[in-house]
This record gives C-alpha cells, structure tokens and sequence, in this order.
C-alpha cells in the first residue's frame, strides 16, 4: 500500500491486488509438461556447452585453415546462440524455469568440457562429436513430446536435429 498526492492536492491510498496468473492449460498436463521440460533442459545445457565450445574454437583456431575455420566457427556458434533463446522460451511456455547457470549446465550437459587448446582437425572431430550429441539429447525427448501430442515442442526438436546433423556433416567433410 502506498500513500500519494492525487492531482487535486488530496492525499489518496493506492492499493493493489496482486492477482496470480491463471494456470497453465494448454491440452498437456503438467506431469508431460514437466518431463518435456527436463528433456530440454538437458538440450538447452548441451546446446549451451557446444556453443562455449564453438565460440573457445573460433578463438583459438591456428594453422593453414584459420580464415575458414574461424569463419564456420562464427557461423555456428551464432546460430546456437540464437537456438538457445528458442529451447529457453519452450522451457519457460511449458511453464518451468530454464537453467541458466555453468554449474546447472555442467550437471545436465553431454558435452566434455575442452581442456586446452586442441589442434584444428581435433576441434573440428570434437564438433562433430558434441553436434552429434545433441541430435541425441534432442532425439531421446521425442517419445514423451509425441505421447503428450506437442507439437511445438516436436517442431522446435526436428529443427534442431536438422541443423545438428547438417552441420555435424559439414564438419565431418573437412576431415576426408
């Protein structure tokens, strides 16, 4: 409760309810919209880590293929940086809190962190690895996103399996 001057002069008490936000009724209930929701918050830490370890590589990459290393590194981490806004949101429309920390994403992620500077053939095997892995992390939620009828969500997935296994193909070309 707080106490103002109206525009008259007069002294006036403002009240407000807090009104709770209705829940959520989307044709899931929530026990499906929970297990979809842990299954992204395992892709949204694998695209997460693979992302860090993307944008680690466009930083550090030496040797004859710098400029187009550099240059395919830029592209993808850009493009999962975007994709991890999108897993958030579903996250958050299903109703649940996304993780947004290192130590959340640590505990949830498929992908080993780099320890040092590799060199650039071993980058690119590590990429393909870590696109692969999240193909699937993203391929494993299917079966509880078809059984609750989500098709968002389902979207969102056959999405980011194509743009994994694109890439990871991509990836695997420069290595013979």
């Amino acid at each position: 409760m707080s106490t103002g001057k109206s525009g008259s002069g007069k002294s006036v008490k403002a009240t407000k309810t807090a009104k709770a936000a209705p829940g959520i009724h989307i044709g899931i209930d929530e026990k499906a919209r929970k297990e979809i929701a842990e299954g992204l918050s395992h892709l949204l830490a694998d695209t997460f880590s693979l992302y860090l370890k993307t944008h680690n590589f466009h930083w550090n990459v030496t040797g004859p293929q710098f400029n187009s290393l550099h240059l395919m590194f830029e592209t993808q981490y850009n493009e999962l940086w975007l994709a991890v806004d999108a897993i958030a949101e579903r996250i958050r429309a299903l109703g649940f809190p996304a993780p947004g920390g290192y130590s959340a994403y640590a505990k949830l992620s498929s992908i080993p962190e780099t320890k040092g500077v590799p060199a650039a053939d071993e980058m690119i095997r590590q990429l393909v690895e870590g696109q692969e892995s999240v193909v699937r992390t993203a391929r494993s939620i299917f079966p509880v996103v078809e059984a609750a009828h989500d098709e968002p969500s389902a979207d969102l997935l056959t999405q980011r399996m194509q743009v994994h296994e694109k890439t990871a193909w991509m990836l695997r070309s420069l290595l013979g």
